[in-house]
């Protein structure tokens, strides 16, 4: 065991003396570069939780750590905590993944100060910093956490990997997120699938787009881009500062006709290396010329079979086809149909929203 370079414990339940008992046996494991510790605390005790990870967390202090997945635990805001203080002084973590783990705003909070602590400490000791990726989806992070997470990534500036799927993060946290990542030059995946642009975020996205040349995955699925937020992103790709693409996702985001066209001419002119394109359940026709033009882009580079199946387009009637809807009009419908979409959804209660805001404001007290 002198030389342990991985442990892989997902699927166990630890609590607060099996941490304790296993993070001692860590903590002069120098060698180790990989935690694997996704759904470890099935059937724990909230209060259990954060004494463990605590435990865990400091014995990791004293490691090389580069890899670190805590995904699947649910242990919301008050298993954030625990981490600050190995999050902030890490020199090695290359990797973060705190996927599913209902951390809401408070907990999103606390985890890009640690970050932004973390940028900070490199840039006194003037040495790059090692984070490259962070996955963060499933944490109802919505825009109170944006602006820390953002200023976090923009001080980091060396991520590639960027993956907040499903996050109910509206517009205005979208546009503050990809500000932030517009100062990542060498980001090549990003993925924040199923929160809401409408024409806000998309325009921001557009612009961010030029930034990062190194681009390879783009997943904006059921993002709800609209009309003019498809144009915008069609335009930005028509640019050509993203010739490395490989996988674009834009399925189920409202995206009409022209911004299809602009979109197979961007295609055809630029995107050589695309061979996974998701359209699926837009507002165009799947048989009119659109579409074809698309195949047709597609096929320029053969890559024919790169298209999704288009079987569950989104009709138009023929008002929507003729009426030109005002810009405010048409992002006051999307985002409340974004609105009613995650009412179905269950939301945190009163309980833990207070217990957010408690975090915080110790977080807001305590030297980083």
């Amino acid at each position: 065991m002198d030389d342990l370079k991985e442990i892989r414990l997902g699927g166990n339940t630890i609590g607060v003396e099996a941490g304790e008992a296993l993070a001692d046996a860590l903590k002069s494991r120098s060698t180790l570069k990989v935690a694997a510790l996704s759904d470890i605390f099935t059937g724990r005790l909230l209060n259990e939780i954060p004494l463990a990870l605590k435990a865990l967390c400091d014995a990791f202090e004293q490691t090389s750590l580069e890899e670190l997945d805590l995904s699947d635990n649910a242990f919301g805001p008050a298993g954030a905590e625990p981490l600050i203080d190995f999050l902030s002084n890490t020199k090695t973590l290359r990797i973060l993944r705190l996927n599913n783990n209902g951390l809401g705003i408070g907990g999103g909070t606390m985890i890009a100060k640690a970050l932004q602590a973390s940028a900070d400490n490199a840039r006194a000791e003037n040495r790059p910093s090692s984070l490259h990726t962070i996955i963060c989806g499933r944490n109802r992070l919505e825009d109170g956490s944006s602006k820390a997470l953002a200023q976090a990534f923009a001080s980091h500036g060396t991520l590639q990997v960027v993956r907040m799927p499903q996050n109910g993060i509206r517009p205005d946290g979208i546009k503050t997120i990809v500000q932030g990542l517009s100062g990542c030059s060498d980001l090549r995946h990003l993925d924040l699938q199923d929160n809401t642009f409408t024409s806000k975020g998309s325009q921001a996205l557009a612009a961010a787009l030029a930034h990062w040349p190194q681009l390879s995955i783009l997943n904006i699925g059921d993002c709800l881009l609209g009309k003019s937020g498809g144009v915008a992103l069609a335009e930005a790709l028509e640019a050509g500062n993203n010739a490395q693409l490989t996988h674009l996702h834009l399925q189920y985001n409202e995206i009409s006709a022209p911004a299809i066209s602009i979109l197979a001419a961007a295609i055809k002119t630029h995107l050589k290396d695309l061979i996974h394109l998701e359209l699926n359940g837009n507002q165009f026709d799947a048989d009119e010329d659109e579409a074809k033009a698309i195949i047709d882009a597609l096929a320029h580079w053969d890559h024919e079979d790169a298209l999704d199946e288009l079987d569950d387009m989104e009709e138009l009637d023929s008002e929507e086809e003729e009426e030109e809807e005002e810009e405010e009009e048409e992002e006051d419908a999307l985002v409340e149909k974004a609105e009613e979409e995650e009412e179905e959804e269950p939301v945190s209660k009163g309980n833990d929203k207070d217990l957010e805001n408690d975090l915080v404001a110790q977080l807001n007290k305590t030297h980083i």
